[in-house]
């Protein structure tokens, strides 16, 4: 049995890797363009530099999808298209802002609109509130007197001195871990509960939520989470809370009402906000906001485009690289993602430029509405192949699709997302690149982007492991996420690691193996939380999370973003007791 299983794993192997010299030629030659003629650095600047922030279905983000397309076809890629994905909600842009303290001093407020924050139709000139909250009973004095004012809605900010370095390589011990990492057994677990603590705080912090929000003040303030020393961290604007069984509108759909004004504010000056008003000083703010509101055209679009294979038998079967063009505003998306979208843009642009003939047609996607809950890609995935129950003509000749969304820092490896059988061929794959610090495989199953619109539906989708460089930290949603962040030799290096990987998949003689319908496919092609669970309830129900590989605190994930893409260890989704299919 043990030389039987060998000898099929060493056949198996055989058939998907390229032969040896013609290998190596392609990626020498990928290698020499990537690294002494890039161009990812014109690209990267380009995006965020001249078209900047890209908020999904903002006059930008359709600026970009427009830039993206041109530059394939500039490249001779074929197909390229602006491709509709479904219905988003509506265009925001934002104008201008002011905010400062007039009373008791003046000074200029450090802070950014949320985004599909309402305009404040002209200055607004109110006392500041703070809701200090112990208990229910202290709700009481401030009903009544929130209305029209400028309220502190958030305890202070969490402020640490600077001894931990914001940017790291990933050390070799680091790195041997995730290959040590084993799947693990999908077994149900214990059913996890609040204590009552954790219950109390829960139940208070809605509590707090339902008054604010009844009593209409005129502009909500917080604090950006896990960000300090002037970076603010921002993303959308939240709704009013819903009643039982009332259906969830996001604040971006067409027929969403107006929210009210939200700001984050700097944490080190929100705190000195709630500093004063504990001592009983009287404050006043003027708030000016203007925003631009346009549903005109409410669809979401993806640009996706094309290197058609040559080969009579293997052409109609497809190769796919990508990344989300979208960002949030506070920044120039730089890190989140224009790094991502760099290093595809620039791997298709090495692949057209060396006139590689892939087998395989190699397709890459720039995708949409990611920092939503991974619509646009989701949406393509549904559209174009269905899922394992449900196939499109396309599905059986999907290859692979590989996804980078971790920020500048450079690709040291990839994981496998639980498909054992790929792990041993992405080794061989990797072997040419050691020298470029990139070596690891890992079977880790990791969340929070764009490949998991394919893993839920049994496609082979994988996200690469890359160094961590400021990005949680410094750059994740925030006023920092800038082009003066980015590594040049990061990107070009990552570049050439992804048009390797995406030109092996397309010339090997048989596809990546699939690991089959399990249980992180069935439990995320279902959706049920979306449609049948309470997000808030799901974000404090004990799980961890993580987006684009980064553990982040419930508070952290976008309001509109589906928790159930953020979970941390999709195992622990057996806690909840419902029934998945195998």
């Amino acid at each position: 049995m043990f030389r039987r299983k060998h000898l099929a794993f060493a056949v198996i192997t055989a058939l998907l890797l390229p032969s040896f010299s013609f290998g190596n030629n392609a990626v020498a030659k990928i290698r020499d363009e990537g690294m002494n003629r890039s161009e990812a650095m014109k690209i990267m600047h380009y995006l965020t530099d001249v078209i900047g922030q890209r908020l999904t279905n903002s006059p930008s983000q359709r600026r970009a999808n427009k830039w993206t397309k041109k530059k394939f076809e500039e490249w001779g890629l074929s197909n390229a298209k602006i491709d509709p994905w479904g219905e988003f909600g509506k265009s925001w842009e934002l104008k201008s802002f002011s905010m400062s303290l007039t009373t008791p001093e003046y000074e200029p407020i450090r802070a950014y609109p949320k985004a599909w924050s309402p305009s404040t139709n002209g200055k607004i000139s109110a006392p500041v509130v703070y809701l200090s909250v112990k208990s229910a009973a202290d709700l009481e004095k401030y009903r009544g007197k929130l209305k029209g004012a400028i309220v502190l809605a958030a305890p202070e900010g969490s402020v640490s001195v600077g001894f931990d370095p914001v940017a790291n390589r990933l050390s070799e011990k680091q790195l041997a871990d995730l290959e040590k990492v084993e799947p693990q057994p999908q077994t149900r677990g214990a059913r996890r509960q609040l204590t009552a603590a954790q219950s109390a705080a829960r139940n208070l912090r809605a509590a707090v939520s339902r008054l604010v929000w009844s009593e209409k003040p005129a502009v909500i303030l917080d604090p950006g989470r896990g960000v300090d020393a002037g970076t603010i961290r921002v993303m959308g604007a939240r709704m009013p809370p819903r009643e039982p069984g009332q259906p969830r509108v996001r604040v971006y759909s067409k027929n969403a009402e107006p929210t009210i004004p939200q700001f984050v504010v700097e944490v080190e000056q929100y705190n000195r906000l709630v500093r004063l008003a504990k001592r009983g000083i009287d404050m006043k703010m003027d708030v000016e906001l203007d925003v631009a509101w346009d549903d005109s055209d409410t669809t979401g679009y993806n640009t996706i485009a094309e290197i058609p294979g040559t080969d009579p038998e293997l052409k109609d079967e497809v190769v796919m690289i990508g990344a989300h063009l979208d960002s949030w505003h506070a920044g120039t998306g730089a890190t989140d993602n224009g790094a991502g979208v760099t290093v595809t843009m620039e791997a298709m642009r090495i692949l057209m430029a060396q006139d590689l003939k892939p087998k395989r047609t190699i397709r890459v996607a720039l995708w949409t509405g990611e920092e939503q809950g991974l619509l646009g890609s989701r949406a393509y995935v549904a559209n174009e192949f269905g899922n394992a129950k449900n196939k499109k003509p396309a599905y059986d000749n999907f290859a692979a699709y590989y996804n980078l969304d971790n920020g500048t820092g450079q690709i040291r490896g990839i994981n496998a997302q639980g498909n054992k059988n790929a792990r041993p061929i992405f080794r061989e794959w990797l072997k040419p690149l050691a020298d470029l610090d990139a070596s690891t495989t890992s079977i880790r199953r990791v969340g929070g982007t764009d490949h998991l619109a394919f893993d839920a539906a049994g496609l082979p989708g994988f996200q690469f492991i890359q160094d961590r460089i400021e990005y949680f930290g410094r750059t994740w949603h925030t006023t920092q996420d800038v082009a003066d962040r980015m590594i040049e030799k990061d990107l070009k290096r990552s570049a050439v690691i992804m048009a390797t990987f995406a030109y092996n998949s397309a010339m090997s003689d048989e596809k990546l193996p699939r690991k089959g319908q399990g249980r992180v496919a069935s439990i995320l092609r279902t959706n049920y939380l979306a449609d049948a669970m309470d997000d808030f309830a799901f974000k404090y129900s004990g799980l961890d999370f993580s987006i684009c590989g980064h553990d982040v605190h419930p508070g952290d994930i976008p309001e509109s973003f589906p928790s159930i893409f953020a979970v941390k260890d999709i195992d622990d989704l057996d806690h909840l007791g419902h029934d998945h299919a195998e």
